[in-house]
């Protein structure tokens, strides 16, 4: 069966709001993807500056306008959102392992596994997420690589909790009693039987996460604790642009709608996809 012949594929194009956040992100990740291609003036992404046109607004020149030392908004916001993208898929990459296996772990042996790996969850979950990344970045040098080491400490119990629900759900049903009767071993029934069952509801809280990680990555950035100048990072340029306002709005304006345009299209694009995979169940 084709991805247009799928009943996901065609309850989800019947969602408005599903096909506006999948236009968004396609649109997003495309300029991400070929920034180097499309931006005006790619060079503007590193420290080179035009003094000749500092803090320009808005123009045919410069559709977003320039910076303090003379970059081109536009051009920096597409190269952020290269970085985002990135930040994001490696920590999605590696906490949704991570979370997931533990809360198969949790949810299908005993109660003593259960009890102790799903304390320590609460104990991660019970912290705010931007506080605990703060705290883990306050004894890392500021930059790019180090806020991504703080999201993902921060990110695993998500996807631990979640999956603890759904194998604790899955667990008394007949396909995993008829693998536990024939001996199947434990990887086999975890990872065979249970986790495709669970991996529609995990694919679509993804999706939705990368919106939320790029927002908490983006304010550590704005409190300075993100990637560093003259790397370009939406957070920083937000807090940058503060400085100017309120006569060089367009310094915060852009860079804050372009988080804003981030966050909305992955929550429309996971929302709908979810809502078009329980629709089938």
């Amino acid at each position: 069966m084709s991805l247009a012949e799928s009943p996901v594929w065609q309850s989800f194009r019947r969602k408005p709001a599903g096909m506006i956040g999948l236009t968004i992100v396609a649109l997003i990740v495309f300029a991400a993807a070929f920034a180097d291609l499309i931006s005006p003036y790619p060079s503007h992404a590193g420290p080179i500056g035009d003094f000749g046109a500092i803090s320009a607004p808005p123009s045919a020149k410069y559709l977003f306008g320039t910076d303090a030392i003379g970059r081109d908004l536009l051009t920096r916001i597409l190269f952020a959102y290269r970085l985002s993208l990135e930040l994001a898929a490696v920590v999605l990459a590696i906490t949704t392992p991570v979370g997931v296996v533990i809360g198969l772990l949790a949810g299908y042996l005993g109660p003593a596994v259960s009890y102790g790996l799903m304390r320590l969850t609460d104990v991660f979950l019970s912290i705010p997420p931007l506080v605990l990344a703060m705290s883990i970045m306050g004894f890392l040098e500021p930059s790019a690589l180090h806020g991504m080491m703080a999201v993902t400490a921060m990110w695993w119990p998500w996807y631990a909790r979640l999956t603890y629900n759904l194998t604790r759900a899955e667990r008394h049903e007949g396909y995993v009693l008829a693998a536990e009767t024939v001996g199947a071993s434990l990887p086999h029934i975890l990872f065979r039987e249970i986790l495709p069952n669970c991996m529609p509801s995990i694919f679509t809280k993804m999706i939705i996460d990368v919106g939320f990680v790029i927002l908490i990555a983006s304010s550590l950035s704005f409190l300075g604790l993100g990637a560093q100048a003259p790397t370009p990072d939406l957070g920083s340029m937000v807090a940058d642009g503060a400085k100017y306002m309120p006569d060089g709005w367009w310094l915060t304006v852009f860079p804050a709608l372009a988080i804003l345009a981030v966050v909305l299209g992955f929550n429309l694009l996971g929302d709908s996809l979810r809502e078009a995979v329980d629709a089938r169940r």
